[in-house]
């Protein structure tokens, strides 16, 4: 007989609070099935219900680790916002969630930033999720005559270049939160709205000639 679905759903989130205890007191080192297995005080074979192998198990890890952030693409893509202030909710809330994050354990966001690096073809996905809500709000910003010259894809990049600092974990960890400020994340969000457009592109092109001093 199949186990309940609510069992199955219980076993697996309790499985990946073992993963967060292995991660805490191994940090970023391959954790093996047989290792949580051990850890979780079960045999390998019954942990193979909850995850049918060790791919599995990282996709788990990664879908629980952004989980938060993209409910909140999802709820500022879907509401009803002007498109300045949902751009700004839109990177800030997930800022201030990665904050949070590294304050209650600097150590274990780290040794989950080793890990995502080490597998990033699991976490690509959601990086690519990121890009498709911002290209919604970027559409909408078109829609209201903002981005003039430019297409989805060129804005996008160009606005996760500008933001780099507010999204990538380790700006957190390098920089540091007294540096990284929401309110200079809210003038930066201004400044995509009025730099990023066809009349701020309208400058005489610059020949310049760079030596490169060995």
């Amino acid at each position: 007989m199949a186990r309940p679905q609510t069992d199955i759903e219980a076993g697996r989130e309790h499985l990946l609070e073992v993963v967060d205890d292995l991660v805490r007191k191994r940090g970023a080192a391959d954790i093996s099935m047989t290792d949580l297995a051990a850890a979780a005080g079960m045999s390998p074979s019954n942990l193979y219900r909850f995850f049918e192998n060790r791919d599995a198990l990282l996709e788990a890890v990664a879908e629980r680790f952004f989980a938060e952030k993209v409910k909140i693409m999802e709820e500022v893509t879907a509401a009803d916002l002007p498109v300045r202030e949902k751009m700004f909710q839109f990177f800030g809330r997930r800022f201030e969630l990665m904050v949070k994050q590294y304050e209650a354990e600097p150590d274990l966001l780290k040794s989950y930033l080793e890990i995502g690096q080490q597998h990033f073809e699991v976490v690509r996905g959601y990086v690519d999720l990121g890009d498709h809500y911002l290209a919604l709000i970027v559409a909408e910003a078109m829609e209201q005559g903002y981005f003039e010259g430019l297409s989805i894809d060129e804005t996008v990049s160009l606005i996760n270049q500008m933001m780099q600092c507010y999204t990538n974990p380790e700006a957190i960890i390098y920089i540091g939160t007294a540096k990284l400020k929401v309110e200079k994340l809210a003038r930066i969000v201004d400044t995509v709205f009025v730099g990023l457009n066809s009349k701020a592109f309208e400058v005489p092109a610059v020949e310049t000639h760079i030596k490169i001093v060995s």
